[in-house]
């Protein structure tokens, strides 16, 4: 099965194209698509650049011009459930785009012509995806990082948890209102990002099989004050890799 991994940042996925056998490098619509083999496993690894358009644009050339059964995105996102910190990571379910509204044609929220408010992650790939990040945290999770970033972070053992996740083009700040409208209208919703339900309509849309993985980086809102780059780099990065590797072995 070839397989795609995209993260809307290469500094999410640079740890994953240096230690992959790369066979072809393409330029396509200013992306850089690297193909060949990681873990044994044929892949395409690119990053979509932020947005639900960047992500949405790379997740159909990924489909129609390389030909990948499988998507896996992953990256961070700002957790709005109480119940989430930092380091903390969250598989997708549903997938909402918060920023959808064509009402009064059809109801906020809803995906015209779906008929629904979300895009559902296949059953198989929950599990295993679930599954086998819960092993990672169980047995090996911090001889991966260096020790002084986890305490720097405090993160001790994260959480591994399914649930729901909204995309949308905006950063939720309490500020702005979207983060309480959001806790709101959608209850369920775990974490914000910028890509996942983007991909997931275009994966609905060409029956293709996919998950959308997010390490919590902050808590979405006015308070969300940490070294971003720093935790990109020497945490996030890291997660990526050997999550990604476990899926793939």
């Amino acid at each position: 099965m070839k397989t795609a991994i995209m993260s809307a940042m290469y500094e999410e996925l640079n740890r994953i194209t240096k230690q992959m056998n790369i066979s072809r490098k393409t330029k396509i619509g200013n992306r850089t698509y690297y193909e060949g083999e990681f873990c044994g496993q044929e892949v395409v690894v690119v990053f979509s650049h932020w947005g639900k358009v960047a992500a949405a644009l790379t997740a159909t050339t990924l489909i129609t011009r390389f030909g990948v059964e499988k998507i896996i995105f992953t990256g961070v996102a700002g957790g709005i459930s109480p119940d989430l910190r930092i380091g903390d990571i969250v598989v997708s379910r549903n997938l909402y785009q918060h920023d959808m509204d064509s009402s009064p044609i059809f109801p906020r929220y809803e995906i015209p012509l779906l008929k629904n408010n979300h895009i559902e992650t296949p059953e198989t790939e929950i599990d295993k995806a679930f599954n086998i990040i819960k092993d990672f945290i169980n047995e090996d999770f911090s001889r991966n990082f260096p020790a002084e970033e986890l305490e720097r972070f405090h993160i001790t053992k994260p959480q591994v948890i399914v649930g729901d996740i909204a995309s949308g083009d905006e950063f939720v700040s309490e500020t702005s209102g979207t983060r309480q409208r959001i806790i709101n209208d959608l209850p369920t919703v775990l974490c914000v990002e910028m890509e996942g339900a983007a991909v997931a309509q275009v994966c609905h849309d060409f029956d293709i099989p996919f998950v959308v993985i997010r390490i919590i980086s902050d808590s979405a809102n006015d308070d969300a004050h940490i070294d971003f780059p720093r935790f990109i780099e020497n945490i996030a990065s890291i997660y990526s890799e050997k999550i990604v590797e476990k899926l793939l072995f």
